[in-house]
């Protein structure tokens, strides 16, 4: 029995040194609970929110591919935004409707494998969550299983919004909610505007929040009041969306005043475009601040509230056309553009086995082609 204990003992003994043999990590770092994090990892939502409660502005920019992302990252930008604006600025579609969520989740793992830092945040595509809170939930899950986005954004205040927002976060989800100008509902607005800037935009933005409202305020609808009405609801429907868990609400083409008055009555980061200077942070769509796009396709929907950080688009356009000039005449590629060489034998034996396959016309070439390259360099 004493033997038996021993041997008991003993294959424990050998089965916990093999365990740490097997193990992939250093035995120290096993079980040793959660490590301090370094600039150099992912941008966590404790982070943006210690961040928010520092007063310290939180920076987002769109990328959609492994290089927009890989800038992003090398710049230190706090929020990788996947936007659906892809339909316009990648696909060249004339509002953001048309993208598809296999499209975009295409785009997410793009960046995904570009951005090592940044907070990963996708936006749910039209017609992928607005038939039902289970519809919302899947959509978003597929983003993170599939697309390695960390968190989704949503557009809207309806109710049906608000209760897809809630029932998403509910699932494990972190949500950005999204109010003001919301490109999506294009449809309704009837084009791309500022809304609340007049009566009559105000009345058009009204019909869409129209069954939140109480039946008095869906009197002044239309009244002269109709715009203030608006900017009261944008502002409450922000603070709906704050309830329903959403750590942070994107405020789109509103006048300052009215940005203000949404980030002062909220306690999660307002993240501004279009919006003022009185948010918690701002975004911008990389190839607006980048200057990239000069096609009168894309000028034409590059909004009024964007600043070009650089024209890089003339850059590339000057590229481009000198590279058509230099191949044309001959100076692309040079020898220093041409690197993979051969010897004088390894020509002379090219030369031999094409003259034994009948290919004259190619040894010749190869053998003059040899020669112009020795000269030049």
């Amino acid at each position: 029995m004493a033997f038996l204990t021993k041997l008991s003992k003993a294959s424990s003994l050998a089965r916990a040194c093999l365990s740490r043999c097997m193990s992939n990590l250093p035995e120290n770092t096993v079980y040793g609970g959660p490590k301090p994090q370094t600039s150099n990892q992912r941008v966590t939502l404790n982070q943006l929110k210690q961040k928010y409660r520092r007063g310290e502005p939180i920076t987002v920019v769109t990328a959609y591919d492994y290089p927009s992302a890989v800038h992003l990252d090398t710049a230190g930008i706090d929020i990788c935004l996947v936007g659906d604006s892809a339909s316009m600025v990648v696909h060249g579609h004339d509002t953001t409707l048309p993208i598809s969520l296999e499209e975009m989740l295409v785009h997410c793992r793009a960046v995904a494998r570009g951005a090592d830092r940044p907070l990963l945040v996708g936006d749910l595509p039209f017609g992928t969550y607005e038939t039902n809170t289970v519809q919302a939930v899947d959509t978003a899950a597929r983003f993170l299983k599939e697309g390695g986005m960390d968190a989704i954004k949503l557009e809207g205040g309806s109710p049906a919004r608000i209760t897809a927002a809630k029932a998403i976060v509910e699932a494990g989800i972190a949500v950005i909610g999204h109010v003001g100008l919301t490109p999506q509902a294009i449809s309704v607005l009837g084009g791309f505007r500022p809304q609340g800037k007049n009566i009559s935009s105000a009345i058009k933005v009204s019909f869409l929040v129209l069954f939140t409202l109480p039946v008095n305020m869906c009197i002044c609808l239309f009244s002269e009041h109709v715009d203030l009405v608006w900017f009261l609801q944008v502002v409450e429907t922000a603070m709906a969306l704050q309830e329903a868990g959403c750590f942070s609400v994107v405020l789109e083409c509103l006048p300052a005043p009215v940005a203000a008055a949404a980030t002062s009555a909220l306690q999660i980061p307002t993240i501004g475009i279009g919006a003022g200077p009185f948010c918690s942070g701002q975004v911008l769509v990389y190839h607006d601040l980048l200057g990239m796009l000069q096609h009168p396709h894309h000028a034409k929907v590059t909004p009024k509230f964007c600043k070009h950080y650089a024209r890089v688009g003339d850059v590339i356009n000057k590229a481009l056309l000198e590279y058509k000039e230099a191949v044309t005449n001959g100076s692309f590629p040079g020898p220093s553009h041409s690197p993979y060489k051969m010897n004088a034998d390894d020509v002379n034996g090219f030369f031999e086995e094409l003259e034994k396959l009948g290919l004259h016309q190619a040894a010749s070439a190869a053998t003059e082609a040899a020669e112009k390259m020795n000269t030049e360099q």
